[in-house]
């Protein structure tokens, strides 16, 4: 018959062997929090789903539960047969069961020392816990030498991952000692990959694993050999490799990445990146970041020493940092330079990089409180594009200081009164330059009701200007004054619609009146004022222009209404539709240098046009139209069928009037379970050419995943071609081996979200 033993802990200091010795199959992916046994004696079979994209980006592990000393709970121990000794010595067999808490351990034979208070186990054996689930066969176990085990067959179900090793020891200071140790994430009957290590050495009190002599095998090949290796056990950053990144292009060559994380302090790290480029030679790349309590940045590097295609030393620095001080105030750096005009021509992965015109440098600091904001900063630009002329390059504002005041008076702020000012000082190395200073004060009412709003305004705008180097006989000191007054008046009316109030119907017309004098503004130079598109936002401005170098002139009413569909139970919106135009009551006569003036009544309509939702379709439209030549002069059109994540089809098309017209279609859709596709392309419809385009497949399987990537595009300024070809692996639970496209894949297809693939596991 079946007896009952029950050890004190007083007797059994340490956990038994295994609820010791097995936590440390942690060695390569700590596991999260502890899942619930299956009740099953067979181990589970592993196929993860994926869990995060790695590449040469720094993820943090979950925590790990740390091996500790034997728990307070007593040890309960039964079997079949059992035989004890008079000194306390036991031998158990036959379906012998340990059990201390939360653990258990069943195996064939059990044999108790009781003078050296150690255990002995032979035969086969499981052992299983929240974390780890284990087969194995002979150890031992003991107070004072700690445990040594042989053959362990292991599962981390929580994680889930599995593995062996060949021998297994545990002292009492909580170091583990593994030899000959496999690690996968894959089932057992599909081993695609796996990790082979000689050695790897688990302290459990620091929470620090190192390993010697580790290589990573897929499909049976060795693909990464690594003589020395450390890892975090817990969810602390840890110094280290990175997983390499492969790839090849038509303007650098082959590429090879190797990544090597540095963890300086909790608040600090830093990234080091050599590339190798077959063409080119190496560059010594990174990116190191900080986190104070109030304040945050990072920079970001390039150095690229005598290419050997430019023959010139080649870099790039990127810098950010923001400090949030105490009383509102807060400071902000952002600049970024490049050795020469060619660098992004020749480093960027598709046409976007390649249109960069300018790069910004600012420096910035600013206080806001509920009525101030007040502001100053130092911007500068570096020109990349050659080909602008130097009387079309941006000024330098150094430095631009800004001041402005909201305040209100009486009930629900029915009397609002402020300003806007602004001290700049323009500085460039041809042409003219100065100091332009610009204040507008401005009261107004705010009445307001249930589904309607009144807010007449006025103000006064004044801009006075000392120049240098401006042309012989113009002022040097011009200005200009003028009022303005503007009146807005909305409403907005709303129903119920659908058979039982399932929706909710509004309809929102809007007017503004606005009303600006001419003044003659030619003897102004222009430093920072453009036209911008004319869009709905624009259409309700005070000010057709941005920028303080010019004030339009008006005498016009801007109309428009827009109606919304919404669920009316969660407030989600299905619908949106907006139309538009000013009316001129006289002709607007203050322009731009070379910008004609208008000879019309009314301005172009605009129109837009939001579908959200409806059956797995979102559609946009957008359109600028000329009413007196039935032209429409600008217009964007994108429609996307998207049923989940992974299943998306996009279709754009983009105009303007003798300037664009291009057609755009992108897609990424699962063929089969395993089988991907996903595509895009860019055609320019007026030169009858490709601007971008590319493909890929992808395969992924139970613990892997292989995607290749051809990417050709277009220089936005010299109309070179490049190509790039790019490979990609990735181990469920481990890392990736390639050039990370995940994020270029979201970016290029609207509305892709990649699934998560495998986590770090190691650095």
């Amino acid at each position: 018959m079946t007896q009952t033993l029950v050890f004190s802990v007083r007797r059994i200091r340490r956990a038994p062997l295994l609820a010791a010795a097995v936590a440390a199959v942690t060695l390569l992916a700590p596991a999260p929090a502890a899942a619930q046994a299956t009740g099953s004696d067979e181990l589970p079979r592993i196929c993860p789903a994926p869990t995060g994209t790695v590449g040469s980006e720094v993820r943090r592990p979950p925590a790990v539960a740390p091996v500790v000393a034997a728990p307070s709970a007593d040890i309960d121990i039964s079997s079949d047969n059992a035989r004890l000794g008079v000194s306390g010595d036991a031998t158990l067999s036959g379906n012998v069961k340990v059990t201390q808490g939360d653990r258990e351990l069943r195996a064939d034979n059990v044999e108790y020392d009781a003078k050296s208070n150690s255990f002995r186990v032979s035969g086969s054996m499981e052992y299983r816990d929240p974390l780890v689930r284990a087969r194995g066969a002979r150890g031992n176990y003991s107070q004072t030498g700690g445990a040594d085990f042989e053959g362990a067959e292991f599962e981390l179900p929580s994680r889930p991952a599995r593995g062996t090793a060949g021998a297994m020891t545990l002292d009492t200071n909580g170091i583990i000692e593994l030899k000959r140790v496999t690690f996968s994430t894959c089932p057992k009957d599909d081993s695609a990959w796996q990790i082979e290590a000689s050695e790897i050495t688990l302290d459990t009190r620091a929470r620090v694993g190192t390993g010697r002599n580790a290589k990573v095998e897929f499909k049976g090949v060795p693909i990464l050999y690594l003589p020395y290796l450390s890892f975090p056990l817990g969810s602390e950053r840890k110094t280290g490799f990175l997983f390499p990144n492969l790839g090849h292009t038509t303007r650098s060559g082959a590429q090879l990445t190797v990544p090597w994380y540095w963890n300086i302090a909790p608040n600090l790290d830093a990234t080091l990146q050599p590339t190798w480029y077959s063409r080119r030679g190496f560059d010594l790349s990174g990116e190191t970041r900080w986190l104070l309590q109030r304040q945050s940045g990072l920079l970001d590097f390039n150095f690229l020493p005598s290419d050997d295609v430019a023959n010139r030393d080649r870099h790039r620095v990127h810098i950010e940092h923001r400090a949030d001080f105490a009383d509102n105030w807060r400071v902000r750096l952002d600049a970024e330079d490049v050795s020469d005009a060619e660098y992004f021509e020749d480093f960027a992965q598709g046409p976007e990089g390649t249109s960069i015109a300018f790069l910004e440098r600012i420096a910035q600091i600013s206080y806001r409180n509920e009525f101030w904001r007040l502001r100053a900063e130092f911007q500068q630009f570096q020109t990349i594009d050659r080909d602008l002329p130097l009387s079309d390059r941006p000024y330098a504002r150094v430095p631009r200081l800004l001041a402005s005041g909201a305040w209100n008076f009486g009930r629900n702020g029915l009397l609002s009164y402020g300003f806007d000012s602004e001290i700049v000082n323009f500085e460039r190395s041809v042409g003219v330059t100065g100091w332009r200073a610009d204040v507008a004060p401005t009261v107004g009412l705010d009445l307001r009701t249930a589904g309607f709003y009144l807010r007449p305004s006025a103000g006064y705008r004044y801009t006075q200007y000392e120049l240098s180097d401006n042309a012989p006989g113009t002022d040097a000191s011009p200005s200009r004054g003028l009022p303005f007054a503007a009146f807005d008046a909305g409403m907005t009316f709303e129903r119920e619609s659908g058979s039982r109030g399932q929706r909710r119907v509004t309809l929102e017309p809007r007017v503004l009146y606005l009303y600006t004098p001419y003044r003659n503004q030619d003897d102004l130079p222009i430093f920072d004022t453009a036209l911008p598109d004319l869009n709905i936002v624009q259409l309700f401005s005070t000010n057709r222009y941005v920028g303080a170098d010019r004030v339009g002139d008006a005498n016009q009413a801007s109309v428009g209404v827009t109606t919304r569909l919404f669920d009316s139970k969660t407030q989600g919106q299905f619908l949106s539709a907006t139309i538009g135009q000013t009316f001129y009551f006289e002709t607007p006569r203050v322009a731009l240098p070379g910008q004609p003036l208008p000879d019309r009544r009314q301005s172009d309509i605009v129109a837009q046009l939001a579908l959200t939702g409806y059956r797995n379709w979102n559609f946009d439209l957008g359109l600028q139209w000329n009413p007196d030549t039935a032209d429409h002069e600008r217009s964007q059109v994108r429609l996307q069928y998207r049923p989940d994540a992974e299943r998306v089809l996009n279709f754009a098309y983009r105009f303007q009037r003798e300037r664009l017209e291009q057609g755009e279609l992108s897609g990424a859709w699962p063929i089969g379970s395993r089988w991907s596709l996903f595509a895009r392309m860019v055609y320019d419809l007026q030169d009858n050419q490709s601007l971008e385009r590319f493909a890929g497949i992808e395969y992924k399987a139970c613990c892997w995943r292989l995607r290749a990537v051809a990417r050709r595009f277009v220089s936005s300024r010299t109309g070179e071609r490049d190509t790039g070809i790019y490979l990609q692996l990735e181990l469920n639970g481990l890392a990736s081996v390639g050039t990370p496209a995940d994020a270029f894949l979201e970016r290029a297809i609207r509305g892709y979200a990649t699934p998560a693939a495998g986590v770090n596991a190691s650095r």
